[in-house]
């Protein structure tokens, strides 16, 4: 038994160094092929290109400019005016309420205007003629001025107008709806441009500056815009750095509320050299790449930029027209005879 265990040890040992010097074998076969019709590669012809270094983040595009109009008294909701998607103005009445509800006090709001309005008026014809003195004039226009600013109050109450000319992009309530005070009723936003807040992690603030272009992403639309503010100070909260965007939006091409893939572009160069980062090598000397030279590999060392993705900006070492070798390169040695596969 002992004797058959040993044979089989020795069995498996004789079949590993014959497995090994077959690799060796092989390898000597190949290194010769290297030697005599050249390491495979393959290349690719430089030439200058847009080099750009950005920032990503998701945040929610709200209009330009946006205001909520609210119920100034808890009632039943008497008509809505206005639908989402209208073009509203400033001051048009967007929702209405009874104008029998006592905390509005529409009708003694009215009859007190009216009647201070004929006071004044009364008191104005009799100071034209000198009957009252310019005192009196003065306390009678105060006290018409008071009454009309209830009035006014009043209506505004029992009809509820657009706080800034826009688009309709959310109604809050329907007809016959009992709402409390102070509900929201209608939101108006300006959308020919739209803002965006991200927050800038510490380690990226240094690189976001204001007016720095960005731009918005959401499916296959795109809007362009610049970072407009930058904090100077981190929010405790959250551990980052508030910045605000804005984007023109030309034809309402997005929609506010949308969560988009806001970019800011930190760094551009229109004209440069551009490499992947597998096709750059490393030892003790520094950086390099090898260029094809006719039949041969040659080494190139390169100094590099900005790094973006994959991609590394070439500051030196580089021209247009170089053949950058971006296969086969870790079999190759300064001088190495190359066979160029197309």
């Amino acid at each position: 038994m002992k004797r058959s265990i040993s044979f089989l040890l020795l069995s498996i040992f004789a079949l590993y160094l014959s497995s090994c010097s077959g690799k060796k074998a092989e390898s000597r076969n190949i290194n010769r092929i290297y030697r005599e019709d050249g390491v495979p590669v393959k290349i690719e012809k430089l030439k200058l290109t847009k080099f750009e270094t950005k920032l990503s983040y998701h945040a929610v595009l709200s209009g330009i400019e946006e205001s909520s109009a609210f119920a100034m008294v808890g009632d039943k909701v008497e008509k809505v005016l206005v639908r989402v998607g209208d073009y509203v103005k400033k001051d048009q009445v967007l929702v209405t309420f009874p104008t029998d509800n006592p905390a509005a006090k529409y009708y003694q709001a009215r009859v007190v205007y009216e009647n201070a309005k004929t006071a004044y008026r009364r008191v104005e014809n009799l100071f034209k003629t000198g009957g009252i003195s310019q005192q009196d004039l003065d306390n009678t226009k105060a006290g018409f001025d008071v009454a009309e600013a209830n009035w006014r109050a009043a209506r505004q109450k029992v009809k509820v107008k657009a706080p800034i000319s826009g688009y309709v992009t959310r109604v809050s309530v329907q007809e016959s709806d009992n709402v409390h005070r102070d509900a929201e009723l209608v939101t108006i936003s300006r959308t020919d441009k739209l803002k965006a807040k991200v927050w800038v992690a510490e380690s990226e603030i240094r690189n976001v500056k204001k007016g720095l272009p960005a731009y918005a992403v959401w499916r296959d639309s795109t809007i362009r815009g610049k970072v407009e503010q930058v904090d100077m100070a981190m929010n405790q909260k959250v551990q980052a750095f508030g910045a605000t965007l804005e984007f023109e939006n030309p034809h309402y091409r997005l929609t506010c509320g949308i969560t988009a893939d806001i970019f800011i572009i930190t760094y551009s160069n229109l004209q440069t050299m551009v490499v992947e980062r597998k096709n750059i090598l490393q030892d003790q000397n520094g950086a390099y790449v090898f260029i094809a030279d006719q039949n041969q590999a040659k080494r190139r060392p390169v100094k590099s930029g900005r790094e973006q993705g994959l991609d590394i900006e070439i500051l030196e070492g580089l021209n247009p027209g170089d053949e950058l070798i971006v296969a086969g390169q870790l079999l190759l040695k300064p001088g190495s005879k190359i066979n160029v596969i197309k």
